[in-house]
């Protein structure tokens, strides 16, 4: 004996009902999918959040040309303003801001200090430049951008919705500390974000952000683990890309990111 079907003719009406529905469901699912691919989704988080303010906040500290890209990426692919501090107009790029604002005052809005960032010898720590950042916005939403990154679409969006959904923060990328490694996470809810762009209530950041952190490798993921409320990345992927590393003396790196780390790991085991 086989397992051959019957004849179409011979089934039962409810098999063939059961089929259809099943027919339907799928192709359903299918013209979903190619709806998101068309990018249904994206445009569905914009009407989410069209009343939702959001800013992007900027520590210029040299690098000029990579200050134009990050900034002109932001102006043209979001509507998003930009708040952008400069410290010690380091290697010019706090005159490329100051061009970059005349051209978008709409847009832009900076503020540039003498002082030249820590890393470089100055006063300007990373934990000061960032909290001054959070006072001077106004908007719900508060996304800290590293300047080595510029956006090649509207990655903004999904943070932001990501934000109004419920999380307190949404970032590009996740990380779980450990205590002899620090490992990539998510895509959805993750023990802590990286500062290079994520999008965080601008009212929780305040109360977070690691004032005495003098670097940024690490105190991003400190700022993170002090919020209060789910973490998440998005699952679709966002365009960004990087634009170079933006490094400083071996020596320096070494010691401030290990401070920060160890900070990190007591607050870990502490919780």
């Amino acid at each position: 004996m086989t397992d051959a079907k019957p004849p179409a003719h011979l089934r039962p009406a409810r098999i063939e009902q059961d089929m259809l529905h099943a027919q339907q469901i799928w192709d359903g699912t299918l013209a979903t999918n190619r709806l998101d691919e068309l990018g249904v989704t994206t445009e569905r988080q914009r009407v989410e959040t069209k009343d939702v303010t959001a800013a992007v906040g900027l520590l210029v500290d040299g690098w000029p040309e990579d200050v134009e890209k990050c900034v002109q990426s932001v102006i043209d692919h979001t509507h998003a303003r930009v708040l952008a501090l400069d410290l010690g107009n380091v290697d010019g790029a706090g005159d490329v801001l100051r061009g970059l604002a005349a051209r978008y005052p709409d847009r832009i809005a900076e503020w540039h200090v003498a002082e030249a960032p820590h890393w470089r010898g100055g006063t300007a720590t990373w934990g000061e430049s960032r909290t001054k950042l959070l006072q001077l916005d106004v908007a719900e939403v508060h996304v800290l951008m590293e300047t080595s990154l510029m956006l090649c679409g509207d990655a903004l969006t999904p943070l932001v919705a990501a934000v109004v959904e419920g999380a307190v923060a949404a970032g590009w990328r996740g990380m779980e500390p450990l205590d002899g490694a620090c490992l990539e996470a998510g895509p959805g809810k993750v023990p802590a974000l990286t500062g290079e762009l994520m999008a965080v209530r601008r009212s929780a950041a305040l109360a977070a952000v690691p004032a005495d952190a003098d670097y940024g490798q690490y105190a991003d993921l400190e700022l993170s683990l002090g919020l209060h409320g789910e973490l998440v990345v998005p699952h679709e992927s966002l365009p960004v890309a990087r634009l170079g590393v933006h490094d400083v003396s071996p020596e320096y790196r070494e010691r401030e990111s290990q401070r920060n780390y160890d900070e990190v790991l007591r607050i870990l085991r502490a919780s």
